[in-house]
C-alpha cells in the first residue's frame, strides 16, 4: 500500500501540530483540521486511513464528528480527551470510536496505537480489496467484472457496449494472448469473420474509453501484422 494518510482534528493548533510533526516524521502524510466541521470536509475530499480526533470541539465536537462519520467511513479513529472519565471513553468508543487517548499523552505511545490500529485496517482493506475470481479479472487498474457486467478504471465506473464488454472479456480472460481480428469476430459475434474492419472500430473506442492515453495504451495493445492483446 502506498503512504497512510491520517487526519489529526484537534482544536488546540500546537497540539495538533505537534502531533502533525510526529506522523510525518513516522512517514504518514497528515491531514489537520481544528473542529469537527472541518474535520468532515477533509474526509469528504482526501482518502482518510486513520483519525485522531479531540473530543472538546468547539462548533462540532468530536463525539458528534464520529458520530457523522460512522454513517459513511469505516477507518480506525483514536479518541483525545483531556479528561480520564470514564463516561466519555464509553461514550466515545459506543458512537465508533477504536481507542482512546487520555491528555497529556506520550507522544510514542500515540504513534504505537496509530501503528497498530493502521496494521489492522491495512489486513482489512487487501481483505476487502477485489481479488481476481472466476468473475473478476484484473489487469493494473482495470477491472472487469463478468457477473455486474462492469469495467471499471482505477476505481472508476467505465460505460462500454455490449459488444465493447465480451471483446475486453475475451482479452482479459486470455491476459497475454494474442487474438487477430478474425479471432475476436468470430468469438464475440459467434459467426465466421467477413468484415474484421468492425473489430478495429470497437477497439479503437474501447481505448478511447480504458486508456489515460489512447496513442500509447497501457492495457489494449496492438501486436503489429497480428492482433491485439491485453498485457498480464
Amino acid at each position: 500500500m502506498e503512504k497512510y494518510h491520517v487526519l489529526v482534528i484537534e482544536a488546540d493548533i500546537e497540539i495538533a501540530n505537534a502531533i502533525k510533526i510526529y506522523l510525518q516524521n513516522q512517514g504518514y502524510d497528515v491531514y489537520v483540521g481544528n473542529d469537527g466541521i472541518a474535520g468532515l470536509e477533509i474526509v469528504e475530499k482526501e482518502t482518510i486511513h486513520l483519525a485522531i480526533v479531540d473530543i472538546m470541539m468547539p462548533r462540532m465536537d468530536g463525539l458528534t464528528m464520529v458520530a457523522k462519520l460512522r454513517e459513511k467511513y469505516d477507518f480506525p479513529v483514536i479518541f483525545l480527551s483531556a479528561k480520564s472519565e470514564d463516561i466519555d471513553k464509553i461514550m466515545g468508543l459506543n458512537l465508533g470510536g477504536d481507542d482512546y487517548v487520555t491528555k497529556p499523552f506520550v507522544p510514542m505511545e500515540l504513534m504505537a496505537r496509530v501503528r497498530s490500529h493502521l496494521r489492522r485496517y491495512g489486513r482489512y482493506l487487501d481483505a476487502t480489496a477485489p481479488k481476481e475470481s472466476d468473475s473478476i479479472y484484473l489487469c493494473g487498474g482495470l477491472e472487469l467484472n463478468v457477473d455486474t457486467k462492469t469495467v471499471l478504471v482505477d476505481g472508476k465506473k467505465v460505460k462500454v457496449t455490449p459488444i465493447e464488454f465480451k471483446i475486453l472479456e475475451l482479452l482479459m480472460k486470455n491476459a497475454g494472448k494474442v487474438f487477430s481480428a478474425d479471432d475476436i469476430y468470430e468469438r464475440v459475434w459467434n459467426e465466421e469473420a467477413i468484415n474484421s474492419e468492425t473489430v478495429m472500430v470497437h477497439v479503437r473506442n474501447l481505448r478511447e474509453k480504458i486508456e489515460i492515453n489512447p496513442k500509447k495504451p497501457q492495457y489494449l495493445k496492438v501486436v503489429w501484422g497480428v492482433g491485439y492483446k491485453i498485457d498480464k
